[in-house]
């Protein structure tokens, strides 16, 4: 894969708005503590952000393994 292929896949990856960190300000407290009730009203969606989440973070790692691969073999 050339440098330009790479750049042109990337671009074309759209900004991601994880699930999980919306949660996590909705599951607040009035005093910033985490609500256990609000908690387990919204278990599963929680779930599911969470798994969204970690494939994200795996993508992302894939990724920076492809990009740091790229520049070890085009100096």
């Amino acid at each position: 894969m050339e440098p330009s292929d790479l750049v042109r896949i990337l671009k074309g990856v759209p900004e991601t708005q994880l699930r999980l960190i919306k949660l996590a300000w909705e599951l607040t407290g009035e005093d910033g503590s985490i609500d256990a009730s609000k908690v387990a009203l919204h278990y599963k969606e929680i779930g599911e952000a969470s798994d969204e989440a970690q494939g994200y973070a795996e993508g992302t790692k894939e990724a920076a393994q492809c990009l740091k691969s790229l520049g070890r073999s085009n100096p």
